[in-house]
């Protein structure tokens, strides 16, 4: 434990935390800098847009209240211009500019100190370049063309001017140039930055430390995967992660994770029983066979029929040993996609010739159900490996004389099942899965008679398996075991019966050599 724990504190131990919170704080950085964009060019926009609403606006009040009525003549528009201009405030904050430029009489304002038509007391303290920028600003502001305008005067800064000609008859009478300061729009967009300013440096603030506490609530499981990963890794498959809270994607992870440890704790503990087996299952024909032949090395005078007998032995426990081996071999390769040959074959020859080689395996009361009628994709070899295994172990289970009986029954759909029944002792229902786990006996009437390895129904499993079926073990009708597995792959054919054609008649059986 230790050990793990001084891994995760190594310098990448914060890594993940650090990570998602500068992922958070760098997308509320960006979602706020947009946002202050946004809002900040908007305000500017609206205010604009209001400004150019007062503009025209005050253009038109100028046009109908002080240019209408009053003559079409440079004098009397001249004279009701300069009334309108005369009652308007001075150019301010708090005012706007008027200019009226009228065509061979002049030019009149709200404030002619700007445009130069009257000296300021301030001006003779300014300098040359001064004046003349004042004046070339004043010139650029008379001289706008018909439309909306930016400019900016070194005395206001800068002005949004509306320039509308007016004209009467066809002729043009004056030029309204009517401004107001873009103070507004820059007292509106100050007092944005100031609030976002304030505002969001708080909530970024705050949203930093909530997304670190996130972070670190996110990391708490998938720390405690690693430390739990490091220990597995140190050996011990004990730890687990045992997440709690909602079951969100790190529970499932978690709850992956725990169940692979528990799928590797099982996987290994098979692996150490297996070992543990076939070294017992492979200790005793070479005991056997060292024993024998130190008794033959340790006779004075060694007769013929001594080695023959030694031979006799040694070669029975070699042959056992090669079925052990080859037994093993086969349930290693049960992953393997080479396993299996499968074809189509026809049913009725195979299974009469199989039923006639499966009476062979003992003296028993052998008894077949009709054949079906029809053809099975399979791999006939592999078939007929697993039924002579569940016959022999039924044989290995009863005593001489004992009924056996095999059935081949079509199931649903397209699929078949063969059934063996047994009169012996029976399994107990709580080993009736257990049996077909490798080197597994029975510990009680079912135990080994016959000096088998236990590999019989663990292989038929597997081969079962591999044809995509199922197997189980049940009491059967008889009184003792049943085994039944079904495969797909089941193609009905025409028959007297429908489905179904008599097995043929048991021959006589003789003994089989032991498994």
């Amino acid at each position: 434990m230790a050990d793990a724990d001084r891994r995760l504190r190594g310098p990448r131990a914060w890594g993940l935390r650090a990570r998602l919170t500068a992922a958070l704080t760098a997308i509320l950085a960006v979602a706020f800098g947009v946002t202050f964009v946004a809002v900040y060019e908007g305000t500017g926009s609206q205010v604009r847009l209001q400004i150019e609403h007062d503009l025209r606006q005050d253009t038109t009040d100028f046009t109908r209240s002080a240019l209408t009525g009053g003559g079409d003549s440079p004098v009397q528009v001249e004279r009701a211009a300069r009334t309108y201009v005369a009652a308007l405030p001075s150019f301010g904050a708090a005012a706007q500019l008027f200019v009226v430029q009228i065509p061979g009489s002049g030019v009149i304002t709200n404030e002619p100190e700007l445009i130069g038509l009257r000296k300021d007391v301030d001006d003779e303290r300014e300098s040359a370049a001064t004046q003349a920028l004042e004046r070339t600003q004043a010139g650029a502001l008379l001289a706008e063309l018909h439309g909306f305008h930016t400019l900016s005067l070194r005395d206001v800064g800068k002005i949004r001017v509306l320039v509308t000609p007016v004209v009467r008859d066809g002729a043009l009478v004056a030029t309204a140039t009517i401004g107001e300061p873009l103070s507004a729009v820059e007292r509106a967009q100050h007092g944005v930055a100031k609030t976002f300013l304030l505002v969001g440096t708080l909530t970024l603030l705050a949203a930093i430390g909530a997304g670190y506490l996130l972070a670190a609530r996110t990391a708490r499981p998938l720390r405690r995967m690693a430390r739990t990963a490091a220990l597995v890794d140190a050996g011990d498959l004990a730890p687990r992660i045992s997440a709690q809270g909602p079951r969100d994607e790190i529970r499932v992870l978690a709850d992956a994770f725990d169940h692979m440890l528990d799928r590797l704790r099982d996987a290994f503990a098979r692996q150490r029983v297996f070992v543990a087996d076939a070294s017992h299952e492979l200790r005793t024909p070479l005991t056997v066979i060292r024993g024998q032949l130190e008794v033959l090395a340790a006779q004075p005078q060694v007769t013929r029929a001594d080695v023959s007998r030694v031979e006799a032995t040694v070669r029975t426990e070699i042959v056992r040993m090669q079925r052990l081996i080859d037994d093993l071999l086969l349930l290693a390769r049960a992953d393997d996609d080479q396993l299996l040959s499968p074809r189509p074959f026809e049913l009725d020859p195979y299974l009469t010739a199989l039923y006639e080689s499966l009476t062979l395996l003992g003296e028993r009361d052998f008894h077949f159900a009709p054949i079906p009628s029809g053809t099975l994709r399979a791999d006939p070899d592999r078939l007929a490996q697993v039924l002579r295994n569940l016959v022999h172990n039924a044989v290995e289970h009863t005593d001489a004389g004992g009924r056996i009986n095999v059935t081949a029954a079509v199931g649903g759909g397209r699929e078949l099942s063969f059934i063996v029944d047994d009169d012996g002792p029976g399994i107990p229902a709580d080993q009736r899965s257990a049996i077909f786990d490798r080197f597994t006996r029975t510990d009680t009437a079912r135990a080994r008679r016959a000096g088998g390895a236990g590999l019989g129904l663990a292989i038929a499993r597997t081969l079962v398996a591999a044809h995509g079926g199922t197997i189980e073990a049940a009491e059967s009708p008889l009184g003792g075991a049943r085994v039944r597995f079904t495969v797909p792959g089941f193609a009905p054919g025409p028959g007297p019966e429908p489905g179904h054609r008599p097995a043929p008649a048991p021959p006589v059986a003789t003994p089989a050599p032991p498994r």
